[in-house]
């Protein structure tokens, strides 16, 4: 199923075909090199400082389903009705201090969002899907993964390969079917000054 954004004018496909389905091909793994360039996207976002603020923990069911088992667990039940088909997740967290001098990174989040898009962008040029979810216990996984206080935990990310939304079906499945929506460009964007609006 494509569901490509509706633009005023022309943008790249990449972007315009990107969008956070559900409907994942629980049969079609995601390979080893396929992985490293999502991962490779990530890491080429821009920082700063160059500072790279961002780390990722990589769960792939196909070589180690217990621990991609532990993260889906720490999903919300919204989510785990439909990423059970999931191949892959990630974690993304953002360092709270600067790496160059251990003062606090106020743009850590920040440039840790920029990562996750790339990522997510990259999975759309291969062919895959993505989905970045906020709804999960993060204090349950920091303490299953042991991850230190000093990140911040921002999102999972479900990639897979798309399926047909047959897959799906209740709250899912509406979801996947709604039609996709976005505030005007001149609620969003200011020319000069706020509230002005810019198109």
């Amino acid at each position: 199923m494509k569901k490509p954004a509706i633009t005023q004018v022309p943008i790249d496909g990449t972007i315009s075909n990107r969008w956070s389905g559900r409907a994942y091909d629980a049969g079609k793994a995601v390979s080893r090199d396929q992985i490293i360039a999502l991962l490779e996207a990530a890491r080429w976002a821009p920082s700063c400082f160059g500072d790279q603020p961002w780390r990722f923990i990589v769960w792939d069911r196909a070589t180690d389903a217990a621990a991609w088992q532990k993260a889906f667990d720490c999903l919300v039940p919204g989510n785990q009705a439909w990423v059970k088909d999931a191949p892959l997740l990630f974690l993304a967290a953002a360092d709270s201090l600067f790496n160059h001098n251990g003062k606090e990174n106020r743009w850590g989040q920040y440039d840790t969002g920029a990562a996750a898009e790339n990522l997510c962008l990259q999975a759309t040029a291969m062919g895959l899907m993505a989905h970045q979810m906020g709804g999960f216990d993060a204090e349950k996984t920091r303490e299953v993964f042991g991850i230190p206080q000093q990140y911040s935990l921002m999102a999972m990310i479900a990639v897979g390969y798309p399926a047909d939304i047959g897959t799906l079906n209740g709250e899912a499945l509406e979801r996947e079917t709604a039609p996709r929506s976005r505030r005007p460009l001149g609620e969003l964007f200011f020319n000069g000054t706020w509230g002005k609006p810019a198109a």
